[in-house]
């Protein structure tokens, strides 16, 4: 089936839906108008694509006319203006196409899902810890660009302004549709304050980026877990409670170990952890079947190696660059203020056309 039939068949799939919405017997179920009015949602896209294909063949069969005319009358000056018209459409239906290709791409499960965002310092101390300062303010302003609700899990800072560790949640519409390639090493090259000689240094960042699961959506059995209490500290290691509000969880099986002691209760912060928890070892699962699957892949980014470097911020030259795609931008405060589209939105169309590649190759 070619992708013009696809669509034409999810355009009658959509007309279907709308006629449903229209009966007596879906308006009067509560449950049945719920799921056709979603049913109808998903497949819009769908159908306002055809309009758009249809609408353009109808306009390049009417200038066809008209060049047909044109020649025919031997009127050069309009034959050209004809002409340059359908060279204008012919590359509009060429975007149009691979609109078309994209949007009947199987749609990544988790694309629709809120995220847990862990960022951590890596190699470069003090600096390092204030870059990943840096790149928490740079997600949370583009989050709140975005109208995304953001709200810190856990938290290591280092009383200097800097983070050995922050973990997020941020819910909102489409949120690792859009975070989804952020995760691996981030890469900071700038004079840091404390260099009095003004030499440039390295730091790195890591950044993960977890799709959150439902409780319902992974279970986790009880007895693989250890859990441990103890009091909250603040900076330097000191005891700030004197109740064991702080929880650790250990996955036995994994090793993984998450602690939260932001909270006050230790019921939230064992809420937190198991947030966290859940997360993480989805996403270990999820990667293990990537590399499965990148075996038979030509193209994987942003996922693969979680230690890749991903991208540089690079200060004195006000640049920053993305490696997998050798996307390089000149405007790195304002990235730094959270506007991180055109990084985005380059990692995805490199990511759909690989996609559109294989799709059209099965």
């Amino acid at each position: 089936m070619d992708i013009i039939e696809k669509l034409n068949k999810l355009k009658d799939h959509y007309d279907a839906v709308v006629s449903k919405l229209s009966e007596e017997e879906v308006l009067s179920n509560q449950d049945l108008l719920i799921r056709y009015s979603k049913e109808e949602a998903e497949l819009k896209e769908y159908a306002v694509l055809y309009q758009q294909y249809h609408q353009l063949k109808d306009d390049m069969a009417t200038y066809q006319n008209l060049l047909d005319e044109a020649r025919k009358n031997n009127d050069q000056p309009s034959a050209e203006e004809i002409l340059h018209e359908m060279e204008l459409l012919k590359d509009h239906e060429d975007r149009l196409m691979d609109k078309i290709q994209t949007s009947l791409l199987p749609k990544d499960p988790e694309e629709d899902k809120d995220v847990i965002l862990e960022i951590r310092a890596a190699a470069g101390g003090e600096e390092a810890a204030l870059f990943s300062s840096n790149l928490f303010r740079m997600y949370m302003a583009f989050a709140d660009i975005r109208g995304w609700k953001t709200e810190i899990l856990s938290s290591h800072d280092t009383g200097l302004g800097g983070f050995k560790e922050v973990v997020v949640s941020i819910k909102g519409k489409h949120v690792y549709y859009h975070l989804m390639f952020e995760s691996g090493v981030h890469r900071v090259q700038r004079v840091p304050d404390t260099e009095s000689s003004g030499r440039i240094h390295t730091s790195t960042s890591t950044v993960a980026v977890l799709p959150e699961m439902e409780e319902m959506d992974f279970e986790i059995k009880t007895e693989d877990l250890r859990i441990d209490t103890f009091c909250a500290s603040g900076h330097g290691g000191q005891n700030v409670q004197k109740n064991e509000t702080a929880v650790r969880i250990i996955h036995v099986l994994t090793g993984i170990a998450v602690a939260c002691q932001d909270e006050r209760s230790q019921l939230q912060n064992k809420e937190r952890a198991m947030t966290i928890l859940r997360a993480k070892l989805y996403d270990l699962e999820k990667q293990k079947r990537e590399q499965e699957e990148a075996k038979n892949r030509k193209m994987q980014v942003g996922w693969g190696n979680r230690s890749e470097k991903i991208r540089t911020y690079n200060y004195p030259q006000n640049r920053v660059t993305d490696h997998r795609i050798g996307l390089t931008l000149y405007n790195l405060q304002e990235i730094m203020n959270g506007k991180i589209d055109e990084l985005i939105e380059g990692l995805r169309k490199y990511y759909d056309q690989n996609r559109r590649e294989q799709f059209l190759e099965a």
